[in-house]
């Protein structure tokens, strides 16, 4: 183990221990410390530094059983360290001729530490037996090589008997220490570093034994220092390493040394200074040199059994990758630097017919199709092109065709047994042709062909920067046709649909349907195109569609957006959004979409939210607006009009609220809650015996419901109110179709004793035609109809007072918000009048008010 691992990041300890070694071996060379003493003051400083580290990594608590073992490992090796300082620290003192047996004996007592600390060491692994077999080898060829090598270079003559044992058993030990800690340098760093931290001491330990056996001079023993403190803080570091897990020092090939040189080298080198210093061999020494050559050929025998196992298992493997290659179905493909086809699997002449003398030589791009091979190449050959996972591209087969195919790229021309381009090559034909139709498939709707939702939003998504229209069409009707003539009549219909949306686009338009009764045409036309292309939308949908027994027309409405700028679901949205006000507007329209239009739908939508619950919720209200006599300006009656007090929209007025009303099916309930509350009011009025009416608007849904009837006489019994103080209005332009119908329920009420009021009369030729039929008392004439006293006006009005008083009718002007108006209305002979300039809407409180600075009056 180099020093390096001293020194990496040395500590300040062992930074002034380095330090003060160098100032004493300089002083023992100079002559200014005795060389003895340098050495023992090194070697204690050292013995003392890795003493203190053992005994920390001793006392450092842990219950797990690895902690256990380290704790002891520590206290072995430190007791070890403690022997050898002692022992350097004891030399001086004893008198030279028993200075031998004082370091042998330190050395008998540090090597008896260490092997019981080694031993203690956790993560020992058990070996197989050709394993051990081939360790135990190498450790008797190095340490008989060693044997031999202290042997002959031991000074010539008599060589005391210590210093023999010492040099055999030191050189099988460190044979033993040095191979073990080889063998584990990988995967146990710290246990081989405290064993050539082990192999370091004892040798600077047997070399001080040499050295005091021949009474060497007092400089030799400098050379102990750098083995003994190497040593013992080489035993330290790895002790720490141990104890902190001892973690492998990673992958690799696996460590190798020279075990057959290395003990050759080591005899050979001891035996030529031998001849060189001393000349022959005793012959001893002979058998020792010739007790190298035993180990050394088994080492042999046993690497080459290996390699017979090695090349049998090889080829054994090779079998089964041909194998595996032959019968697989992808093709291999190895190719050199210039990217010519090296060699090719079995696979090429069986599956994609190429024969191996055919492609044998030729560069890739021959095999490529035309249009894929320069991508292909460039993707292999660019460095700072990024290497695909997989290379697509279409490859020649034997017969001249073509076939889809995907190659995965293993770049191998770094590992020097390879040297290549190695192409893993699959036929994606089938699969591929799979995609497609996937893809077709779940682009189209399998009901009419048409694009689906998911192929519209792509197209929008890639069309967002280009000019164009996206058409949403609504056909309304399309879903109740199966419903009311069955399945086979929809379909019908929703076949002549989309014939006639395929037969109005152009070529290039795409035609998607969206929904069950939802289509959308995306078109590149301007504005004015776009909108005309929507009319022509709505004309050809609108027509009669002939199914067996019945015709049946659709009603259609459009959207149109603009796609320039916008993504596919704001598109959508836009598109929807005029849809829906198309809708609202009536069937059969086209709507461009903007952005007022998108806040009153959003305003739309928030109403249609907000209004369930609101009368459950306290929300509604009702303000009352006096009608006065415009003869006497005395208060004759008032009319009821809701207000709607929505805590999140604001006070909302009946003409917003009641066509949402009258979609979300809620008329009747607001209905019922205007009546209770108008004639609960009524009644308290009527207490102080004021003789007022009050008037309430209902709306032909509510006028045509089977139970209205019942609840007016219900309300008007439970309140006590008189039947001829309430007054039902309904507005002329409502009436509609159903004429008779409602003639017979304003009957109905006149027979209850309430009275009718026809409001928002036009004086027009048809409603002077209607007029007689209807049972009403009251005919509201709305402003327009009172014009000036010389204006074209004035025979019109004259007629329809005429008319009203022929009929027992009692005319009022609504709408007079001018003194003028109030003038011109009494003038033209309106009885009652109604509007800002005699009254405003307020609560019942103010109009209560309001009624007390007037005589009650009956009318």
């Amino acid at each position: 183990m180099p020093l390096a691992y001293l020194v990496r990041r040395p500590s300040p300890a062992l930074a002034a221990l380095l330090g003060a070694t160098t100032l004493l071996v300089a002083a023992a060379l100079a002559g200014a410390l005795p060389p003895l003493a340098a050495a023992t003051l090194a070697g204690a400083g050292g013995c003392a530094l890795a003493g203190l580290r053992l005994s920390r990594l001793a006392a450092v608590g842990g219950r797990s059983r690895r902690a256990r073992r380290c704790r002891r490992a520590a206290a072995q090796l430190d007791a070890a360290v403690l022997v050898v300082g002692l022992t350097v620290a004891v030399l001086p003192l004893a008198a030279p001729p028993h200075r031998p047996e004082v370091a042998a004996a330190g050395l008998l007592a540090a090597a008896v530490s260490y092997a019981g600390g080694l031993l203690t060491l956790p993560g020992h692994a058990r070996l197989a037996a050709r394993a051990r077999l081939r360790r135990g080898v190498d450790m008797a060829g190095l340490g008989t090589a060693l044997v031999f090598a202290g042997w002959v270079l031991l000074p010539p003559g008599e060589v005391p008997a210590l210093v023999r044992v010492v040099t055999v058993a030191g050189a099988l030990g460190l044979a033993g220490l040095l191979v073990s800690a080889l063998a584990d340098r990988r995967r146990r760093p710290g246990a081989a570093l405290c064993r050539v931290g082990a192999a370091a001491t004892l040798l600077g330990l047997a070399n001080l034994v040499v050295l005091s056996s021949y009474r060497a001079p007092q400089q030799a023993t400098l050379t102990v220092v750098p083995f003994l403190l190497a040593g013992v803080l080489l035993t330290a570091t790895g002790a720490a390493w141990v104890a902190a897990g001892d973690p492998p020092l990673g992958g690799g090939p696996a460590p190798v040394w020279p075990r057959v040189t290395a003990p050759a080298a080591v005899a050979a080198l001891a035996a030529g200074h031998h001849l060189w210093a001393v000349g022959d061999f005793t012959p001893t020494a002979v058998l020792l040199g010739l007790a190298v050559i035993p180990p050394l050929v088994a080492r042999e025998l046993i690497t080459a059994a290996d390699n017979r196992d090695q090349a049998r298992r090889l080829a054994a493997r090779e079998a089964h990758f041909r194998a595996l290659i032959a019968g697989g179905r992808d093709l291999i493909l190895i190719l050199d630097d210039e990217l010519r086809v090296r060699w090719l699997s079995a696979a090429g002449p069986r599956w994609f017919g190429l024969r191996d003398d055919e492609v044998r030589g030729r560069p890739l791009a021959d095999l490529l199709h035309p249009d894929d091979a320069p991508a292909a190449l460039r993707q292999l050959t660019d460095p700072a092109a990024a290497r695909p996972p997989l290379l697509v591209a279409r490859m020649s087969t034997g017969d001249g065709g073509w076939r889809e195919t995907e190659a995965t790229v293993s770049d191998q021309r770094g590992v020097p047994e390879v040297d290549a381009v190695v192409l893993h090559v699959r036929d994606i034909g089938e699969r591929r042709r799979l995609e497609r139709e996937l893809r077709r498939l779940a682009a189209v709707d399998q009901t009419t062909g048409l694009a689906n939702r998911r192929e519209l939003v792509r197209v929008l998504g890639e069309r967002r920067s280009e000019p164009g229209a996206l058409l949403l069409v609504d056909l309304h009707d399309l879903g109740a046709v199966a419903e009311r003539s069955g399945s086979t009549a929809g379909e019908a219909v929703l076949r002549t649909a989309v014939r006639r949306l395929r037969d109005v686009v152009g070529p290039g338009d795409l035609v998607a349907r969206v929904a069950g009764d939802e289509f959308a045409v995306v078109s590149d036309l301007g504005p004015v195109p776009a909108y005309a292309l929507g009319d022509r939308l709505a004309a050809a949908l609108a027509e009669p569609c002939p199914v067996p027994g019945e015709m049946i027309r659709l009603r259609v409405s459009v959207g149109l957006a603009e796609l320039a700028g916008a993504g596919p679901e704001d598109a959508l949205r836009q598109a929807d959004l005029a849809r829906r006000r198309a809708a609202q507007l009536g069937h059969n329209r086209v709507e461009w979409y903007d952005a007022y239009l998108e806040e009153q739908l959003v305003r739309r939508l928030d109403l249609e939210r907000e209004l369930p619950g609101a009368v459950a919720r306290g929300e509604l209200d009702l303000v009352f607006q006096p009608v006065l006599g415009l003869a006497d300006r005395l208060p004759v009656g008032a009319e009821a009009l809701l207000r709607w007090r929505s805590p999140v929209l604001g006070t909302v007025l009946p003409a917003e609220l009641l066509p949402v009303a009258e979609d979300l099916d809620l008329v009747g309930e607001l209905g019922q809650w205007v009546l209770k509350r108008a004639c609960r009011q009524l009644a308290e009025w009527s207490a102080g015996g004021r003789r007022f009416w009050m008037a309430v608007n209902v709306t032909p849904r509510e006028l045509l419901a089977p139970d209205f009837l019942p609840g007016v006489a219900a309300v008007l019994a439970a309140h006590g109110v008189p039947a001829d103080r309430l007054v039902v209005e309904l507005a002329e332009h409502r009436l509609g179709a159903e004429l008779p119908t409602v003639v017979a329920r304003l009957a109905g009420l006149r027979s209850l004793g309430v009275r009718t009021a026809l409001d928002g009369f036009r004086a027009e030729q048809s409603s002077l035609a209607q007029l007689r039929r209807l049972p009403i008392d009251l005919l509201k004439v709305r402003p327009q109809v009172v014009a000036a006293p010389d204006g074209p006006g004035r025979p019109l009005i004259d007629v329809v007072v005429s008319l009203g008083e022929r009929l027992g009718l009692a005319v009022v002007g609504e709408g007079l918000e001018s003194d003028a108006d109030v003038e011109r209305a009494h003038r033209a002979g309106c009885r009652y009048g109604q509007g800002f300039a005699l009254a405003r809407p307020v609560t019942a409180e103010r109009v209560e008010a309001f009624f007390a600075e007037f005589p009650s009056a009956s009318r």
